[in-house]
């Protein structure tokens, strides 16, 4: 049997805030898997267990780029260690300037990114020079560059959310209208056959343990398992979500797409800080530990 030490029991606790003694049964249960563990919890006390898939746990804000005629996009996310800092108009800046430069270099990574010029300087020096003179970390953490079938509208939230989306025929409102959506429905995928396999058995199994904790005969659980996946999937596609500003609230997405003579080619959303974690300080014990000095 796997050995579970209390760093894989606070692990656990941290992803899904569930009790420690839980948390411990379920390692135990799922023989040190963490992922399976979780799915237990999830079984146990529902959704509150799958909190971590969607905590922002960093601090940072998202830069956008896209070309005049709308045809080219790129979006960046740059992290920082506090919010005061992701709004320094410093940072700001070096934010759009990697944007610009993803757009109109096309970087293979990061690095790559790091050393492209921001005037006389690369990238990463004026990052570092920025770390300096502010004298906080700054790490670029990911980007996406995308080339549009139609064309190319954004939407920021609060310097924290970025969404690019790529539509297809209708006007700039509707574009707006969906970004917006997307910011805050969160959807993982256009459709169906964009979501993650894995996230879909993983559904599956927690419906069918659910079912059979809830005494349901076993010829009925495979059905109850398929319907809960197909709920699922209408949950996080964004063709198949209720539109936000839906004044009857029934029409979906591909609805309202369909009414406009509309589609979407694509879309991409950064939340800022989304599975990294994040260090929680304390300030009154910080303050106490200090005065003991």
């Amino acid at each position: 049997m796997a050995e579970i030490t209390a760093g894989m029991v606070k692990e656990l606790r941290e992803r899904t805030d569930a009790p420690m003694m839980d948390c411990k049964k379920a390692l135990t249960e799922a023989e040190g898997d963490m992922t399976r563990a979780e799915e237990i919890l999830r079984v146990r006390f529902g959704n509150k267990a799958s909190k971590a898939a969607g905590r922002v746990a960093a601090e940072g804000t998202v830069g956008i780029y896209i070309s005049a005629d709308g045809k080219l996009g790129s979006m960046v996310e740059v992290n920082c260690e506090t919010d005061f800092v992701a709004k320094n108009d410093d940072f700001l800046a070096l934010t759009r300037n990697l944007a610009d430069l993803v757009a109109n270099n096309n970087p293979a990574d990061v690095e790559a990114l790091s050393a492209l010029k921001i005037g006389d300087a690369t990238a990463d020096e004026v990052r570092a020079q920025l770390v300096g003179k502010i004298g906080e970390n700054m790490t670029v953490r990911r980007f996406v560059r995308v080339p549009a079938q139609g064309k190319l509208s954004s939407y920021v939230h609060g310097g924290k959310i970025g969404v690019l989306v790529d539509l297809v025929g209708g006007d700039e409102v509707l574009a707006k209208d969906i970004a917006m959506h997307i910011a805050a429905a969160k959807p993982k995928s256009l459709d169906a056959s964009g979501v993650d396999a894995a996230l879909i058995e993983s559904e599956r199994r927690v419906a069918i343990e659910k079912a059979k904790e809830a005494g349901k005969p076993e010829t009925m659980l495979e059905k109850i398992a398929e319907g809960t996946v197909q709920k699922f999937l209408k949950d996080v596609t964004l063709l198949n979500q209720v539109f936000v500003k839906a004044e009857d609230g029934k029409q979906t997405i591909e609805q309202l797409l369909k009414s406009k003579g509309a589609s979407v080619a694509g879309f991409t959303m950064y939340v800022v800080g989304e599975g990294i974690e994040k260090k929680v300080t304390d300030f009154a014990a910080e303050v106490a530990a200090a005065a003991k000095v």
